[in-house]
């Protein structure tokens, strides 16, 4: 892996222009903290929108902006007032952002939004395609870029693309409701490995892309033609040891240096020695829960009293979106709220809320996380949430209880805290008395397991792991690509097929020579496919084979007037042209009446299955099902149909949607060495998609030519992409 290159919608510096100089500042975030290292080890370079309206700038500025970004390995991407207020604040905080955490009361549906957000999306796009050079991986981050993977997969198919999003991503019944719902899951498709924080919002993307797309998944990998997809989850971490040393420089310092906050809260303590001081910081979101977490605090003081006059609640409220009308609204709620708990519950010497509702300097961050007892981290959805984390890093004694949403992210590894519902007031109040009595050994021991647990998995952890399973899906790509037909491969293929004297030519059908149709008998050939086997079969020297599992009737008058042999129910009958029909096994079907009823059970409880009857099987088909509820019903199906054939010759078989029971000693390999015998072929060649194609690939002998149909592990020698890859290799070997 050569150069790794960072795509995200702000660089990782905020520019500050004094007197006429230009100083650049780095960012403290979490992604800027994690990504640093990385572009900076790989020799990348980082592609954002440097904070500064295009229109703001003129033609100088810009240039000697620029040259100071370059200096740090930064390419601006530059976007004007309008493009700000479209593309950022209009579709990715006015659609995606409410979308993404459940408030679908909240969203715009503007078609003016939606085309900015293409429109700007393919400006990041052309600016890293600029940037990019042979063999380099980027990786791109957040819901704002969530279309630039397929905009750069699109035009540069070989390089390797990471996307990494950094909120929830919802149900399959939320993220429906978006009349682009398919152009946004298309977008993150052309990632090679696309990552969440949990498994939970894993899951949640692979049922969309199953339902909208229909693409096929396997454990954690999406199959679409010639590419594999990884889907993982990575929780984000934190720069675990910034966030150690600084807690612990600051009991430290002299008096003098001693922030006015860190005074004000010695102060607090030196007159109250006894009091209790609960941290509340977010952004003013409304997927924070605030109000909740006021009301909950209000009720904690109606419910346990004693605690009137000895414990506050600190509530740093970050300012966020403050033009917004759903944000201003949220703001006006706060404030009321916050007056109502002081109103009710305060004195002239108590204020039960502390309000402060402005960002704080890093090191006043840190002061309150090492003084406050409790955090009480409460959202009703967050991707990760990373201030739980960092109040762990700053508690040097291992004291303090983290009070925690199970809506966050972060709750699914830091099972040590109290987790609670944050839409149960009364669950959040018990949880705060739970955490205010709670013994300094019990709190020293969930502390010490959290602070293990998330200074091994920091953010460079994180960052390091996402990076290692770049480079593993690459090697899969690779994996596919070194079996892959190259034009080096397809001469070879081609000189040995013109000097043969005599050809065998075994093609499988569905999914090999057609696509696969919904409703199975609208997998009809068409024009191309006759006229391609017409001039197969105008060479003498060629045996042409379709060996399917299909039933006799449908492929003889599919193929009538062509000079083909049929081996049909994956290997049970022959027809050889111009012969009759030939049983190539003995099968039997006197065990249908005993499966059938089962099959149909499943037909009832799937609505789209059906089944087919051959001669000597039975299919149940689900592609018509919806797709989840399918392969949950196929999964539960073959293990009931495993213990039924237990003590009988049958054998299951799993093809592309479709279950299948059939005679058991019969399959296409064992059909294919029947049909060679006696036979001199001084060339064999055999295509097929599935897994009962296998049986072919490993029985023909080992100069035979197999090609699987796909991506999977397969015992085939070479691989191609599609139906169309099959159709035009085999028009070429007749040219």
């Amino acid at each position: 892996m050569n150069r790794i290159h960072i795509v995200s919608n702000r660089l990782p510096v905020n520019i500050n222009i004094e007197n006429d100089i230009i100083e650049l500042i780095p960012s403290v975030g979490g992604l800027a903290t994690g990504m640093r290292s990385v572009y900076k080890e790989y020799n990348g370079k980082w592609i954002g929108w440097p904070g500064l309206p295009s229109d703001d700038l003129d033609e100088e500025l810009t240039g000697r902006i620029e040259q100071k970004l370059i200096e740090e390995d930064c390419v601006p991407v530059h976007l004007s007032k309008q493009e700000i207020d479209l593309y950022y604040d209009g579709f990715s905080n006015r659609t995606i952002w409410p979308l993404f955490h459940y408030f679908a009361q909240f969203i715009d549906y503007d078609h003016e939004l939606w085309d900015a957000f293409v429109s700007v999306n393919q400006k990041f796009a052309d600016k890293a395609l600029e940037t990019l050079e042979e063999g380099d991986t980027i990786w791109i981050h957040d819901y704002q870029l969530l279309l630039v993977p397929e905009m750069i997969k699109s035009k540069k198919p070989d390089v390797t693309v990471g996307f990494f999003l950094h909120i929830p991503f919802p149900s399959f019944e939320v993220f429906r409701i978006l009349p682009w719902r398919k152009e946004l899951i298309q977008g993150m498709l052309g990632a090679d490995l696309i990552g969440f924080h949990t498994f939970d919002y894993q899951r949640h993307f692979c049922s969309s892309v199953r339902r909208l797309m229909g693409y096929e998944i396997s454990f954690n990998q999406i199959h679409i033609e010639d590419r594999i997809i990884l889907v993982d989850s990575f929780p984000m971490g934190i720069d675990y040891n910034k966030f150690r040393d600084a807690s612990t420089q600051i009991f430290q310092r002299p008096l003098q240096e001693k922030s006015e906050l860190h005074r004000e809260l010695e102060k607090y303590f030196l007159i109250s020695p006894n009091r209790k001081l609960i941290l509340s910081i977010d952004r003013m979101d409304y997927s924070k829960g605030i109000p909740n977490r006021l009301r909950a605090f209000s009720r904690f003081l109606e419910d346990y009293p004693e605690f009137i006059g000895k414990v506050t609640l600190i509530m740093l409220a970050v300012p966020s979106r403050g033009t917004v009308e759903q944000y201003i609204n949220l703001k006006r709620e706060v404030d009321e709220l916050v007056g109502t708990v002081n109103g009710k519950f305060g004195s002239i010497n108590y204020t039960p809320v502390w309000y402060f509702y402005r960002s704080l300097p890093f090191e006043n961050l840190i002061e309150l996380y090492s003084s406050c007892d409790v955090a009480l981290v409460t959202p009703v959805r967050d991707g990760m949430n990373l201030v739980a984390k960092e109040y762990v890093a700053s508690r040097t004694n291992s004291t303090g209880v983290i009070i925690l949403s199970e809506m966050a992210g972060v709750a699914k590894e830091m099972g040590e805290a109290i987790i609670i519902n944050p839409n149960n007031t009364k669950e959040i109040a018990d949880a705060i008395n739970q955490a205010l009595i709670m013994p300094l050994d019990e709190q020293r021991e969930r502390m010490s397991f959290l602070q293990d647990r998330i200074k091994r998995y920091d953010v460079f952890k994180w960052s390091s792991e996402f990076v290692k399973s770049l480079k593993k899906v690459e090697k899969i790509q690779n994996s596919f690509y070194a079996k892959k037909i190259n034009s080096k491969i397809m001469d070879k293929l081609t000189a040995k097929y013109k000097s043969a004297e005599k050809r065998s030519i075994f093609l499988d059908y569905d999914g090999t020579l057609a696509g696969f149709k919904t409703n199975p008998n609208d997998a009809k050939p068409n024009a191309e496919l006759h006229e391609i086997l017409y001039k197969l079969e105008e060479d003498p020297r060629n045996v042409i084979t379709i060996i399917s599992g299909r039933d006799r009737d449908s492929l003889e008058k599919w193929f009538e007037g062509h000079k083909i042999n049929l081996i049909v129910e994956h290997g049970v009958w022959l027809r050889k042209y111009q012969k009759e029909w030939k049983m190539l096994s003995n099968a039997s079907d006197v065990w249908k009446p005993n499966i059938r009823p089962t099959l149909e059970t499943f037909v009832d409880q799937t609505p789209g299955s059906f089944i087919e009857e051959k001669n000597y099987s039975l299919v149940w088909h689900f592609r018509k099902a919806e797709p989840e509820q399918g392969e949950l019903r196929a999964n539960e199906l073959r293990d009931e149909l495993t213990t039924m054939i237990a003590n009988h010759n049958l054998e299951i078989l799993e093809g592309n949607k479709v279950i299948e029971v059939k005679s058991g000693g019969i399959n296409k390999g064992i059909a294919a060495m029947q049909f060679l015998k006696n036979q001199n072929f001084d060339f064999i060649l055999a295509i097929g998609d599935d897994w009962t194609d296998e049986y072919m690939f490993r029985e023909l002998p080992e100069s035979a030519h197999t090609i699987k149909v796909g991506l999977k592990n397969t015992a085939a020698k070479y691989k191609v992409e599609s139906v169309a890859s099959v159709r035009k290799l085999l028009l070429d070997l007749t040219k």
